[in-house]
């Protein structure tokens, strides 16, 4: 809902749409997504191009090992 986006990057993979402000295309939009499982599928089913949501866990995972070694 909105013009621009500093996430291009999702918008090229497909897992995001950059539809504007305009309540009709909002709405249509939506709808697409909500109504037709095939659109929904094909923007649920890329990979997320920021990661697979596990990122801080690995970084404890890494501390923990850097801060256990001096044990």
């Amino acid at each position: 809902m909105r013009e621009t986006t500093e996430r291009r990057e999702a918008i090229e993979a497909g897992t995001a749409r950059l539809v504007g402000t305009d309540p009709n295309a909002i709405v249509k939009e939506t709808l697409e997504l909500l109504e037709d499982r095939s659109a929904y599928d094909r923007m649920t089913s890329v990979p997320n191009p920021f990661g697979d949501g596990h990122a801080a866990g690995r970084i404890v995972a890494a501390l923990v090992g850097i801060f256990d070694q001096g044990d």
